[in-house]
């Protein structure tokens, strides 16, 4: 039987999974009815964000899984690549 993951995966081609990836920095932020998470991950420049309706635990030092899309969001200007995360869960 396959898991959730390999479903998504099979479904969207440009997803990307990682698995036991640690937390070095997690932030919450209100944006109007919505908690946006920015965790950043070992070894990896690029903000992994997600939303939440409710303030999510503190996953500094964490180790995660990770399903995410990469996309680029301009920010006073600048081009800045960001992975859209559709799936966490602490491993």
């Amino acid at each position: 039987m396959k898991s959730d993951v390999d479903k998504l995966l099979k479904k969207h081609d440009k997803l990307t999974h990682s698995d036991m990836q640690k937390v070095t920095s997690h932030v919450q932020r209100q944006a109007g009815d919505w908690i946006i998470n920015t965790i950043m991950i070992e070894g990896c420049s690029a903000p992994f964000k997600f939303k939440r309706k409710d303030k999510y635990r503190d996953l500094k030092g964490a180790r995660v899984n990770l399903t995410y899309y990469p996309e680029v969001e301009t920010v006073s200007g600048f081009p800045l690549d960001v992975m859209n995360v559709v799936r966490i869960r602490i491993a």
